[in-house]
């Protein structure tokens, strides 16, 4: 039976969201309904607010989230009702080739961006009967459904206000770091972005021991973060050439620069900073048709490499429980990160913040 609800629903791009009346499918086979608890406010869905990048509209966003297993669907198997889960933006078959050697990033059969695995919606709009788009798991609605897959099990003691930062921006930056790069202690690092992804791997930086680790970013408030993050240096590339700062703090570069913002200059910065053998990791996002130019020898002569890393090149069902351990010992700062709540009704507000620079994650609170 479905259930009915109200959600903040995107119709044109740079227009306010619509708070609608949207009805919610029973799950089918394979899939779950999860009652949710919240969801972050990620950079990805405001270029699809924004309209830098294209989606299918009228669309509900949201892509990082926790909640509680509410209905399960047939054949369902892992999980049952009052589960507490964190939601992967990978609605991932599980079972082609890559999905099986642990790279569910790179699954042969996603869902249509827009659509569940079955290339269908999930979501109506009960004036109209028309369907809703999905934005991945669209965690901004008060009840979703996704495949079992995507709905990952933790334990019950972590808050999951918090854990809901672990569905997207935790598990991205913190696995570019631990995952994609495979920094090792002693091992210099450099952060161009200290949004929420960039704050997250200068957590990741952190926890496996990296120094220095250089936090790079326009906004002193954002730098201030990221020194509670861990950052052991700063620089404010508004103020100063941030290439010539980093010299002087490693005068050969760094081990591993991570570019997670969405601009051509923060990704040449990031680009020209690493040192002989080192690697740039790209986690931001540039907009559509977006070139970046390289000259080769710059990477050919000293083995510069340059990485794209995808969710942190992670496995949600690995790393989420893995990261709920690392913050229920101390190790993972994730109440610094999240910095701001709103209502569901306030999810313009959310966008207009993150757009504004606020340091930290903004988190949706869902009424229980």
């Amino acid at each position: 039976m479905s259930i009915k609800v109200k959600a903040p629903v995107l119709v044109k791009p740079n227009e306010k969201l619509v708070m609608t009346d949207v009805l919610v499918a029973d799950p089918k086979p394979g899939e779950v309904r999860v009652k949710m608890f919240a969801s972050g406010v990620c950079h990805s869905c405001l270029h699809a607010y924004d309209g830098s990048h294209e989606a299918p509209m009228p669309i509900i966003l949201g892509d990082e989230g926790s909640g509680v297993i509410e209905k399960v669907g047939e054949g369902v198997t892992t999980l049952v009702p009052g589960d507490h889960v964190i939601i992967s933006w990978l609605l991932n078959c599980g079972t082609c080739p890559e999905c099986r050697r642990g790279k569910p990033a790179f699954c042969w059969q996603p869902a249509p961006f827009g659509s569940a695995l079955d290339n269908t919606q999930r979501f109506s709009d009960e004036k109209t009967g028309k369907p809703i788009f999905h934005y991945a798991p669209s965690t901004y609605s008060p009840y979703i459904v996704v495949p079992e897959t995507s709905a990952v099990k933790i334990r019950k003691d972590m808050p999951l206000d918090k854990a809901a930062l672990i569905g997207c921006s935790v598990t991205t930056g913190f696995g570019a770091i631990s995952n994609s790069a495979s920094v090792r202690a002693g091992e210099s690092v450099a952060v161009v972005g200290c949004g929420g992804v960039g704050l997250n791997s200068i957590l990741g930086a952190r926890t496996v021991g990296a120094y220095p680790i250089i936090a790079i970013d326009i906004s002193d408030d954002a730098l201030d973060l990221a020194v509670k993050m861990g950052a052991s240096h700063t620089i404010n590339a508004k103020k100063t050439n941030a290439e010539e700062e980093i010299k002087k703090i490693v005068p050969r570069g760094v081990n591993c620069s991570i570019a997670s913002v969405g601009s051509q200059q923060a990704m040449m910065t990031a680009l020209h900073i690493i040192a002989p053998g080192g690697v740039m990791v790209i986690i931001g996002a540039l907009p559509t048709g977006t070139m970046l130019t390289i000259d080769p020898l710059f990477i050919l002569n000293i083995e510069r490499r340059i990485i794209g890393s995808k969710y942190g090149s992670s496995v949600p069902h690995i790393e989420f429980p893995k990261l709920v351990d690392l913050y229920l010992n101390g190790r993972l700062d994730l109440d610094s990160l999240a910095t701001r709540n709103y209502s569901l009704d306030e999810a313009d507000k959310a966008f207009a913040d993150l757009a504004s620079g606020k340091p930290g994650r903004g988190v949706i609170l869902f009424e229980q």
